[in-house]
């Protein structure tokens, strides 16, 4: 049966009082090359359904994976036993109801398939033959996937968001494998990936590590580039939850109590920000919520989302929000969005053109194995990666060693100078989880560089 037809009939079989059923549907394409070859491609498809039963307050989740029609009424069944046996839920609210039906909700899924690689495989074929003739070497992968989620409940909510996610990680080396440059880009459909200038990207990188230069370890002016900013404000976004700042277990957590909503965190004029219509990262409108959590819930599904500024010119404006949370702190309800944003004033210059200003500092290419410290002030330890380069007087001169570093990211916000033009990007360490970004290149005075690094 149709994901349509799988919602309908498991919130017919289900004898609770309340039902929400999730249908998601998955299809992916990957091709994968090293060494200037292609070597693997493949297609795949997948699908999962969440059953979530709600008995007075007591909640039962059931989710299997690719459920044939005559195991349906099992699993419904096993989310209404689990309902009636639970303990009444915290989190326990009414239903979203009066949400209009998605338009699209009776259209066939349209999977994915190894086609939305024709025009960007033709160009990946020609950087091969490019880095073959410059002495290096291509390896990494790009892939695309469409996941069509059915959202219904028994309040009457027939909702659908079709989602399209792609990623290309490309890591150049050196034909002697000692030198190495990453770069990865995040895209809806591959048409816009340049690979060419990708690869003239790391081809510049490589020759920039032909000099290497050892430092110690300190405090070093420091340029972050999109994709490291990406990861430090996904990890902050992440521990933005009103639960634990009410509870006092994290950094957002004010002291005596409550939390530190509208604090300024920064001078400079920095916006973080999400928005499921934003062009080029759209994510879903509604809340979709397979568990409940100390930062979602499943009695808030469906819920509309609308852009939410997390933070404004510096200002903590809002946390993560159910519609639990926001009773017991006061504030709106704002529950998380599958995209984040930042932003700094307008007119802000290229990471090139924040290299051509920078007297002596250290250009960063990514960030790798970021780790929590201490979650009362959101210190993370991490390793640099694939390219940490030393800047003199407006010019890279060459390679350095890697680091490993110690920051917070909440108070990086209070401590950069410098918020250059933002761009789409990939995050490197968290692209398997959180991959629709926009972050600009910032300027850090005193990055914590703690140690040196012996991984190369």
């Amino acid at each position: 049966m149709g994901p349509q037809e799988m919602v309908e009939r498991a919130l017919e079989l289900s004898q609770n009082d309340g039902c929400v059923v999730l249908v998601d549907e998955e299809s992916t394409a990957n091709l994968r090359f090293a060494g200037n070859t292609l070597t693997t491609n493949g297609v795949a498809r997948s699908s999962r359904l969440t059953v979530i039963s709600i008995a007075g307050e007591g909640v039962g989740v059931v989710s299997r994976a690719s459920v044939r029609d005559e195991q349906l009424a099992g699993v419904v069944a096993a989310a209404d036993a689990a309902a009636r046996g639970a303990q009444p839920a915290e989190d326990a609210r009414p239903l979203v109801e009066g949400v209009p039906q998605s338009s699209h909700w009776d259209a066939d899924v349209r999977p994915t398939d190894i086609g939305v690689f024709e025009g960007f495989a033709a160009a990946l074929g020609e950087s091969f033959a490019a880095a073959e003739a410059g002495g290096r070497k291509l390896y990494g992968f790009a892939e695309h996937s469409l996941t069509s989620t059915f959202l219904g409940t028994s309040t009457g909510l027939r909702l659908r968001h079709d989602q399209p996610t792609g990623r290309l990680e490309l890591n150049a080396k050196s034909s002697d494998l000692k030198r190495s440059a990453w770069t990865g880009v995040s895209t809806q459909d591959f048409t816009d990936v340049d690979v060419a200038a990708l690869d003239s990207s790391l081809a510049q990188r490589l020759e920039w590590a032909k000099t290497r230069v050892d430092l110690p370890a300190g405090r070093y002016e420091t340029l972050l580039p999109p994709s490291a900013v990406a990861d430090l404000m996904i990890y902050l976004y992440w521990s933005a939850g009103a639960r634990n700042a009410l509870d006092g277990r994290s950094v957002f957590s004010k002291p005596g109590g409550g939390t530190r909503v509208g604090e300024q965190l920064g001078t400079l004029p920095v916006t973080l920000s999400s928005d499921p219509g934003a062009p080029g990262i759209a994510c879903a409108p509604f809340v979709t919520a397979h568990a409940s959590s100390r930062q979602s819930s499943v009695f808030d599904n469906g819920l509309p989302l609308e852009p939410t500024g997390w933070i404004k010119d510096g200002r903590l404006e809002a946390l993560l929000q159910t519609r639990y949370s926001a009773e017991l702190s006061g504030l709106a309800v704002t529950p998380g969005i599958d995209n984040l944003i930042m932003t700094g004033a307008e007119g802000g210059r290229s990471l090139e053109e924040m290299i051509a200003s920078t007297q002596h500092g250290l250009l960063v290419t990514c960030l790798w194995y970021i780790r929590e410290v201490d979650p009362q002030t959101l210190l993370v330890t991490g390793l640099t990666r694939d390219g940490v380069y030393l800047v003199e007087h407006g010019e890279v001169v060459g390679e350095v060693n890697n680091f490993r570093f110690n920051e917070s990211p909440v108070d990086l916000l209070g401590r950069v100078t410098e918020v250059g033009a933002n761009e789409r990007t990939l995050p490197r360490e968290w692209n398997d989880y959180f991959q629709r970004t926009i972050m600009p290149p910032v300027r850090v005075p005193d990055f914590n560089m703690s140690t040196v690094s012996q991984a190369s």
